[in-house]
């Protein structure tokens, strides 16, 4: 894999920090700024709306500018709204430069999935998401739980600090590895934008992006509230947040990587495997939430089989939207966020019931079984052809 991808997968991991980083700090977000759990838990879902609308809209006026520029400005950008985030005092504020930050985020992840696409061959999509969505596993494993101790011993504000100096280096990176050639040069020929858009339109590629979607929203519904299953139903202290978000984290990266070798010529196999294991996994999540051990196991398992479904499912967003070469990625962009939008919002609303501390949990397996409904009927059209049949469709 070249260069450059490993610098783009450098800065995903910035971002992923920051994406994932609140399901250890929403309960001191929520007493620091005197809302409740489910309130701060809005902040998830406002990232996750504004990469939503920023995916697309981002892209649409990226596709013509050089890459480096592009991703350059997402970049600081990003590490501005975590500079003021880190600062205010009122939610309201915080909220919205989570909406900033995830308008940056998804302008770059957007351009990063297009331009990691043409870095390699076209039959090494698979694996070039997933060295880029590697970033966003270590950051689960290395930058989320950092986060979660720094939050711990010196208060959440310091965690967002963190952040946006992850960025710099990262910055420095893209101006060193990207070529600065502009995207309109390195497609000379290629299709127009409303050609683009309409490969919208191809059910197939409707399919696979409401899959990732739901797949992601399960994902996110888990955890985003995990913290207080850590504290109070399995009785573990603060600091055993970390621990949990990196066996999750873990997981996450043995799933991506695996996933990444199979997902271009076998995605069937691994959407067999891994789809009615993840549906048992998470409603024994929350029937063993109280045992440490077997909640800690699996937190591994769930994390593996979360990114291993979902970055397969993302891989065929990208191949059936191969008509869309600049616009690809803002619709696999859309499609995760879409998932990690909805899944906070169906959680929360379970906080509040007799399922408790539970309710997100048991609210995952719901969406990861509504994902098999749909696509059991349709398998043969999900894995339909080997990556370089659909390539030439």
């Amino acid at each position: 894999m070249p260069l450059p991808l490993y610098l783009l997968a450098m800065a995903v991991f910035a971002m992923g920090t920051s994406e994932f980083m609140l399901a250890g700090l929403l309960p001191d977000i929520a007493s620091d700024l005197d809302v409740t759990v489910g309130t701060a838990g809005m902040l998830t879902s406002a990232f996750a709306v504004g990469m939503i609308i920023g995916a697309p809209l981002v892209a649409a006026l990226a596709r013509n500018r050089s890459r480096r520029f592009s991703l350059l400005g997402f970049i600081l950008t990003f590490a501005a709204a975590h500079a003021v985030g880190a600062v205010t005092t009122s939610f309201a504020v915080l909220f919205a430069t989570r909406v900033v930050a995830a308008l940056a985020n998804a302008g770059f992840l957007a351009v990063a999935l297009t331009a990691a696409a043409t870095l390699v061959s076209p039959d090494k999509k698979g694996r070039a998401l997933g060295v880029l969505l590697s970033g966003t596993t270590v950051a689960t494993i290395a930058g989320v739980p950092g986060g979660a101790v720094l939050g711990a011993l010196l208060g959440w504000r310091a965690t967002f600090w963190a952040v946006a100096a992850l960025c710099l280096p990262a910055a420095l990176g893209i101006l060193k590895g990207i070529p600065a050639g502009r995207v309109k040069e390195e497609a000379t020929g290629g299709p127009a934008l409303r050609a683009e858009l309409a490969q919208l339109s191809k059910p197939r590629l409707i399919l696979v992006m409401l899959l990732g979607a739901l797949v992601n929203a399960a994902t996110f519904a888990g955890f985003t509230f995990l913290a207080p299953v850590v504290t109070d139903t399995a009785g573990l202290s603060e600091l055993w947040i970390s621990v949990a978000l990196v066996l999750f984290g873990v997981g996450s990266f043995a799933g991506v990587t695996v996933a990444g070798r199979l997902s271009d010529q076998q995605p069937g196999p691994v959407i067999a495997v891994c789809g009615p294991l993840l549906l048992i996994g998470w409603p024994a999540l929350a029937v063993l939430a109280d045992k440490p051990v077997a909640l800690l196991a699996l937190l591994f398992v769930q994390g593996a089989l979360s990114f291993a479904l979902g970055s397969t499912l993302i891989t065929r967003v990208l191949y059936e939207a191969a008509g869309a070469p600049t616009m690809a990625g803002s619709y696999a962009t859309a499609a995760l966020n879409v998932g990690a939008a909805v899944g906070p919002l169906i959680a929360a609303s379970t906080l509040s019931t007799a399922a408790g501390n539970l309710g997100p949990l048991w609210s995952s397996g719901l969406l990861v079984a509504v994902a098999l409904l749909i696509a059991f009927p349709l398998r043969t059209v999900i894995t339909a052809g080997r990556s370089t049949e659909v390539l030439h469709q």
